[in-house]
């Protein structure tokens, strides 16, 4: 699995971007939002229980994420298509503002480490990537736990610091200064 230091692989996959009719699908690399932080994370399946949660929630949030300057990018192994019927289906995924990944082929999830071994679908893992592309946190949990988009906020705000952060740290609170 790819960690801290390491560089956030190369991709071009297909996402679904909104609803529009002709303008649902776009081409998202590596290189899209450069210049951003990233916020990119994984789930396992569309049409499952916990990961609409998930997704709704990094929706709700995603103006905090754009205040930080950070981009929010989803992306499971299922297909854009499977994607977009989900997002058609589903009242809480209609307007998520960030785009939904397709890594049909798990080129991305084997690339980061994070395909689960035996059902081979991503595993909910989020990585923060700075704006030079290199993962700045990884966090990765079993299939049926969800994660705390809070906590990513908080982790995205404390690394935006680039100051020394003591366990809880929120924003607002005072960094740790070397004595």
């Amino acid at each position: 699995m790819l960690t801290v230091g390491d560089k956030l692989p190369t991709f071009d996959l297909q996402a679904v971007v909104g609803l529009e009719k002709g303008r649902e699908f776009q081409a998202i690399t590596h290189e899209s939002f450069a210049g951003k932080w990233k916020v990119l994370f994984l789930w396992p399946m569309d049409f499952t229980f916990v990961c609409p949660t998930e997704l709704a929630e990094f929706g709700r949030r995603n103006r905090d994420f754009a205040d930080r300057d950070a981009q929010v990018l989803g992306a499971s192994t299922d297909t854009h298509y499977s994607h977009l019927a989900w997002r058609n289906s589903h009242p809480d995924l209609k307007d998520l503002p960030y785009p939904m990944l397709a890594d049909t082929k798990r080129e991305l999830s084997t690339a980061l480490g994070v395909l689960h071994k035996q059902d081979g679908v991503a595993l909910r893992a989020t990585f923060i990537v700075d704006p030079e592309n290199v993962i700045r946190h990884v966090s990765v949990n079993d299939l049926n736990v969800g994660r705390n988009v809070e906590d990513v906020l908080r982790v995205l705000d404390a690394l935006q610091t680039d100051e020394l952060c003591p366990c809880n740290w929120t924003k607002g609170q005072a960094t740790l200064e070397v004595a």
